[in-house]
């Protein structure tokens, strides 16, 4: 996972699993995620975020982002639009 926090800086929205075993490996997470105003979302299990992300390992986080031109951005606004409306 060396290149989520990285990823934070241009990061359309991200989540994370609130199953992730030690927590302390995605508990700064959030917090860069809130420093560059980034909406995200915890997902109650790691092998549903893995599954989302098409593989078959357990997945701890993820991001999303937007490709220019990409026919998917609609799509990817609606989702970050969900995830705001989330957020207390």
């Amino acid at each position: 996972m060396p290149t989520s926090p990285r990823s934070c800086w241009t990061l359309f929205s991200s989540c994370v699993a609130a199953d992730a075993e030690p927590l302390e490996i995605i508990l700064h997470l959030p917090l860069l995620c809130e420093d560059k105003n980034v909406p995200y979302v915890f997902v109650r299990s790691k092998q549903a975020l893995g599954r989302a992300c098409g593989v078959s390992r357990p997945v701890i986080a993820c991001s999303v982002t937007i490709k220019e031109g990409s026919q998917l951005k609609q799509q990817i606004q609606s989702i970050q639009q969900s995830i705001e409306r989330l957020l207390v």
